[in-house]
């Protein structure tokens, strides 16, 4: 493995009875790098973080953290990583402080120790004041606040960040967002996955897009949106029949339909030539489309394209071996 290199895999795989997780899944991350996985639900991206953080063993294939092996040298893996689940895992019963006090004399901090790496931990995650009542009194987004900060208490080089931000709103996930920049800047890797592809754009410096336990996309957000469509054109029809016609005639040029909206997402090169090529294609007499727009192509056009699912955008529904 490249001393470059916070994850090096090689061909990994894993089978939950006749059901293949992973197939084959191939990643070199980079030091001090954000790496965003994305996948529809079941895709196998919780699988690989378990992997990686020594949680489930390999069928198949290799996974080197931190330059150790996640079978033969778990126990150096688990001195190098720390992971944050999906949902916050802090005492409610003990303030914020106590919590992260506990954390690092469990961790093999002096007493001393603790109360300054507390301090600093709370005044990160903007929880300073918080920090002196118990948890059951906090907000879902100051508890996974908590939670982040519970994981930094000894700092590790590599950081799974499982679908941090799950269920929050949107000023708690940009809050959470600053933290988890703030922690690459620092010079950790972070390994995060996420159902929120804003979030993955916002902080990635690169992403994969798994989808049925295989990749089927890499590369940074702006290569990722090339790769479909430098631009979007969106067409809204006045009724079923004119959206149904467009529907036929674009067929496999289509990024997204929504009938609901009557409204159809068609990739273009943003060129002035092929918009009203287009139009006069899908609307030769000028009554069918109602109106139109053009967008630069967003994440979730790339991943409907590849996966052909829509991002959910909700608590994660992926089953707890996957």
């Amino acid at each position: 493995m490249s001393n470059d290199l916070a994850v090096e895999v090689i061909g990994l795989e894993k089978s939950y009875g006749k059901v293949e997780v992973l197939a084959g899944i191939d990643l070199r991350i980079p030091r001090g790098t954000l790496f965003a996985l994305l996948g529809p639900n079941g895709a196998g991206k919780s699988t690989m973080v378990r992997i990686l953080a020594t949680l489930v063993s390999p069928g198949g294939g290799q996974a080197r953290v931190a330059g150790f092996d996640v079978v033969r040298e778990r126990h150096q893996v688990r001195r190098n990583i720390s992971l944050t689940g999906q949902y916050a895992a802090v005492d409610e019963l003990h303030t914020g402080a106590e919590n992260l006090s506990m954390m690092g004399q469990l961790s093999g901090l002096s007493r001393a120790q603790a109360r300054r790496r507390t301090t600093e931990l709370l005044a990160r995650s903007d929880l300073t004041e918080a920090g002196r009542r118990r948890v059951s009194t906090y907000s879902g987004g100051m508890r996974r606040r908590l939670d982040l900060a519970a994981s930094l208490v000894v700092p590790r080089s590599v950081m799974f960040l499982d679908e941090p931000t799950t269920g929050l709103d949107l000023p708690s996930r940009q809050t959470m967002w600053q933290v988890i920049k703030d922690l690459t800047a620092s010079g950790v890797t972070v390994f995060l996955t996420t159902q929120y592809l804003e979030e993955a754009d916002q902080l990635a410096d690169q992403i994969c897009v798994v989808n049925n336990g295989r990749i089927v996309a890499e590369g940074t957000p702006a290569e990722l949106k090339a790769g479909v469509s430098g631009q979007r054109l969106d067409l809204e029809f006045p009724d079923r029949m004119a959206f149904e016609r467009a529907t036929r005639l674009l067929g496999a040029r289509l990024i997204r339909s929504d009938l609901s909206s009557l409204t159809l997402k068609v990739a273009t090169d943003g060129g002035a030539a092929q918009i009203r090529a287009l139009l006069d294609e899908v609307d030769p007499q000028r009554r069918d489309v109602l109106r139109f727009s053009t967008h630069a192509a967003a994440l979730d056009d790339v991943f409907l394209a590849l996966t052909g699912h829509a991002p959910e955008l909700r608590p994660d529904t992926e089953p707890a071996n996957v």
